[in-house]
């Protein structure tokens, strides 16, 4: 990967993992000066299409110094020629971007890029609590560093 990589997240609804991951890798692409690395985010569902990011999720980050911001939106076929790189939250959103047909992107998971956590599904918070939102910002946060780590030795 080169610093000129485009990176899609991507969830269930576009109001939860793929916003927070999305803004913590712009986050930290900023710190670094990586602003060549274009970043979005997506949902499988398009019943938030437009909504903001949830607010429990936007308080969590802005509690780390992190801004979440834009609005949902539903993935497309086209996308997966559009990015590089698309990184889903679980294995069942993966299978439902993989089902969108063949394109260039390479299709993931946004774990694959967490220090210990590889291969595994980030949890759903939204019918939990506020440590679930915790939990989720604390391993995304370390995805995306490691993802970030990547492009730069790339």
């Amino acid at each position: 990967m080169s610093d000129r990589v485009s990176v899609l997240f991507v969830c269930l609804g576009n109001i939860c993992r793929s916003p927070m991951a999305e803004a913590l890798l712009r986050h930290h692409a900023h710190a670094t000066g990586h602003e060549g690395v274009h970043i979005d985010s997506a949902g499988v569902g398009g019943w938030h299409a437009g909504e903001s990011p949830d607010s429990r999720m936007v308080a969590t980050a802005k509690k780390n110094g992190v801004v979440v911001e834009g609005s949902a939106r539903k993935i497309t076929a086209a996308d997966l020629n559009a990015f590089d790189l698309i990184l889903c939250s679980d294995t069942e959103i993966l299978d439902q971007v993989r089902s969108l047909g063949n394109g260039s992107a390479r299709i993931e998971l946004m774990l694959d890029y967490h220090p210990e956590l590889s291969g595994e599904n980030v949890p759903d918070p939204y019918y939990g609590g506020g440590d679930g939102f915790i939990h989720v910002f604390e391993i995304l946060n370390e995805s995306c560093r490691g993802l970030l780590d990547k492009i730069r030795r790339s």
